[in-house]
This record gives structure tokens, C-alpha cells and sequence, in this order.
């Protein structure tokens, strides 16, 4: 037997069904569509923020890499004049190694910070990107130890009489050791970049000529100054001067226009719910 439900739905005509199906399709389909809108206003409007505030951060860390090899001048000279001349430049090489490791911390915020606009590309680029700025801090840090190492070997040096030749070979090791992680370090702050840059190109959160300016910069550096110490060679310092100014044009652009999210931002949205 057919019930009174059944023959309701059965009396209703066939094309009030197929009106009803059109309609329901097209309600939820712009119910999705308002719903992406929305989406995507909150994500520019949150674009927009991240990038002034990674501007304005930028600039900053620029600052925090340059000054303090400023400061560490006298570490930077033969082993027999910085061991005699560094304690006298105590709280100057003090202050340079507290920048240096503040800079590196500075550098995991600016990762934390863009990794919210970056994950809606690519969750791994945007994981590696703080990976990296980790591994930058971790080597600093060790860096850092160094280099109070050659300061207080430097005072011990000045507030004893005698035994010079023996310092001047603890100074000569010290001094080596440093240099080759200080070179190590330089490697992992080209990678920062380049990764920051790299991911800024590909999704096109910045005019793409602006980031693949920055990624040209980020290789002259690598090949004019860690790459040729450490093997052995002079540095070119004029290759590496140009990635300040590759920094310097970023951070000017984020803290004027933020990060670009008009037309990517759609592909940000389904990339991520592809992911889901």
C-alpha cells in the first residue's frame, strides 16, 4: 500500500520538482559564494596588516644585521690584535652579541607573523619558512658563545703577565672555530631570505619584479660573500651590499601597500580547503 507521504510527492508534477531542485542548487551555491566572499575580505583585510607589521619588522632586522657587525669590529682582525685589543672593547662586543641574538629572535616573529597569510598557499613552505628562521637562532646562538669565548680569552690575555705564546695559539684556534660558524650562520640567514623571498614570488604576494629582485640580491650575497670565505677565498663585499637594498625596497613596499592578496586570495581559500 502507498502511504499519504508517498502519494503527496508522487501527485506533485514533474517540472514543480525540477524547479524546486534548480532553485535549491542555486540558493546553495550562492550561500558558498557570499560565504567565500566574506572569506576573502577577512583575509585581506588580515594581508594587509601582516604585511605593514612585516614591513616595519623588516627594517628593523636590516638594522639588527648590519649594526652589530659594526660593533664586532674588534673580533673581526688578526688573533694577535683582537686578543689584545677586544677587552677593551668589552660592553661595545657585548651589546653587538645581544643584538644579534634579539635580531634572530625578531627574525622568528617575522616567520610566525607571515605564517598566517602563508599557509593559505602552502602549509609546508609557510612550516619551512619558521624552521628555517629557528635554525638561524639556534646557530647564532652558537655563534654568540664564540665569540664571548674570544672576549674572555682577550681579558684573561690583558689581566695576565706571561705565557703569550700559549694564547696566541688558543686565539688562533678560538678564532678559526668562530669564523667557520659565524660562515655556517651566513648560510642560514641567505636561506631565511631566499625562502621569505621564494614564497613571496610564487603567489605573487608582492609585484613578482620587486620579490625577484630580492631573490637576485639573496644570490649575490651567497656567491660574493659566506660562499667564497668559506671556501677559502676573499668575500666581495659590493655583491653582498646588495641585499640590503633588495630589504630595504620590500619593507618600504609591505609598509606602504601590505601584502597582495586581490586575485590570489580565491586560490589561497580553495588551496586550503582542498587540504581539508
Amino acid at each position: 500500500m502507498v502511504n499519504e507521504d508517498e502519494a503527496g510527492i508522487r501527485s506533485i508534477p514533474g517540472s514543480k520538482l525540477k524547479k524546486f531542485g534548480t532553485f535549491f542548487q542555486a540558493f546553495t551555491l550562492a550561500c558558498y559564494h557570499d560565504e567565500n566572499h566574506s572569506k576573502r575580505k577577512t583575509i585581506m583585510r588580515s594581508a594587509k596588516r601582516t604585511g605593514r607589521l612585516i614591513g616595519i619588522l623588516l627594517v628593523v632586522q636590516l638594522a639588527g644585521l648590519i649594526v652589530p657587525f659594526v660593533l664586532l669590529h674588534p673580533l673581526t682582525t688578526a688573533p694577535s690584535e683582537w686578543l689584545a685589543n677586544a677587552a677593551a672593547s668589552s660592553f661595545q662586543i657585548k651589546l653587538a652579541v645581544f643584538l644579534l641574538f634579539a635580531n634572530c629572535a625578531l627574525t622568528i616573529g617575522i616567520s610566525l607573523a607571515a605564517f598566517r597569510v602563508f599557509r593559505e598557499y602552502s602549509y609546508p613552505m609557510a612550516l619551512l619558512l619558521v624552521a628555517a628562521s629557528v635554525i638561524m637562532f639556534t646557530l647564532q646562538a652558537v655563534d654568540n658563545a664564540h665569540m664571548m669565548s674570544m672576549l674572555s680569552l682577550s681579558q684573561r690575555y690583558v689581566g695576565e703577565a706571561g705565557q703569550d705564546e700559549l694564547y696566541r695559539m688558543l686565539a688562533a684556534a678560538v678564532g678559526s672555530t668562530r669564523r667557520f660558524v659565524h660562515f655556517t650562520e651566513l648560510f642560514a640567514i641567505d636561506l631565511w631570505i631566499f625562502l621569505f623571498y621564494a614564497i613571496l614570488y610564487r603567489y605573487g604576494l608582492v609585484p613578482r619584479l620587486l620579490a625577484a629582485f630580492g631573490l637576485i640580491t639573496v644570490v649575490l650575497h651567497f656567491t660574493g660573500i659566506p660562499l667564497p670565505l668559506f671556501l677559502g677565498y676573499g668575500s666581495v663585499t659590493l655583491m653582498g651590499a646588495t641585499m640590503a637594498l633588495g630589504h630595504i625596497a620590500l619593507g618600504a613596499w609591505l609598509v606602504a601597500k601590505g601584502l597582495d592578496e586581490g586575485v590570489s586570495a580565491a586560490v589561497g581559500i580553495n588551496t586550503r580547503e582542498e587540504n581539508q
